[in-house]
């Protein structure tokens, strides 16, 4: 069953088309690539599902629900997060308060909070927290500033913070971006407890070819805004297109 549509969807900015008529079905529970040279489309692809960007053409449906056109605090509420290519988080506050922030706002929204009453009071929030921090190993942590952490576990506090939301459908741009092997080890472990665990949906961006081919149950591959390729990781790596794009010809 898919979970995520497009059909024809377009982004033009002047006279660049940075995603050309893309249709992609994701289904429900997989984990799905989409992967491409520099400069492909795919974070632009990204923006556009996510609410971040309008599309010039084309409709997104999530859920069986159309949801071209809506902002993107109206998409997470349907279910739908992301994970930034650079750690997005408040470096001032503690790795606690940082998730607590999200928890608060899913639990409580916008328009429902009693100002008068002490967030400690808020006893959802807390162990909503606590229960993503654990989820991300690192719970340990929680009362560290959130800017002392190293570089893999800043990653981690931020996929906590978007799987707070508990969305049905997580994209994540780049997660490994800038870590060590060994960090990056950690984290492609961290993908799939949490997509076996929580039972997500996962899109995933991310360049190291190795790592897709570790996760992805298919993958979609853009260049120049175009899919020229899409299935699963074998058919991918031997298609001669995708060798083309990213090596002229060399085999992946």
């Amino acid at each position: 069953m898919s979970i995520l549509q497009t059909d024809g969807l377009t982004k033009r900015f002047a006279g660049l088309t940075a995603v050309d008529k893309v249709d992609l079905t994701v289904e429900e529970g997989e984990t799905r690539a989409v992967i491409g040279p520099n400069g492909a489309g795919k974070s632009t692809f990204i923006n556009l599902v996510t609410g971040m960007l309008e599309p010039t053409e084309g409709s997104i449906e999530f859920a069986g629900e159309d949801i071209t056109g809506l902002e993107p605090h109206q998409i997470v509420q349907r279910g739908v997060s992301k994970s930034f290519q650079t750690a997005s988080i408040f470096p001032g506050m503690t790795v606690r308060e940082n998730v607590e922030v999200a928890a608060f706002a899913t639990a409580h929204g916008s328009f429902s909070v009693n100002f008068l009453k002490h967030r400690n009071g808020y006893g959802d929030v807390s162990d909503k927290a606590a229960e993503m921090l654990d989820a991300v190993n690192i719970l340990g942590s929680a009362d560290m500033q959130a800017a002392d952490l190293p570089y893999g576990d800043k990653r981690r506090l931020e996929i906590a913070i978007a799987l707070t939301a508990e969305p049905d459908l997580m994209f994540m741009d780049e997660p490994t971006a800038g870590m060590s092997p060994e960090e990056t080890d950690e984290t492609v472990d961290l993908i799939e407890d949490v997509q076996e665990e929580l039972g997500l949906t996962i899109v995933l961006v991310e360049h190291d070819m190795e790592i897709i081919f570790r996760v992805a149950d298919r993958i979609a591959v853009l260049n120049r805004g175009e899919i020229i390729a899409d299935g699963t990781p074998e058919e991918v790596q031997g298609d001669p297109d995708v060798q083309e794009a990213y090596l002229g010809g060399v085999e992946l």
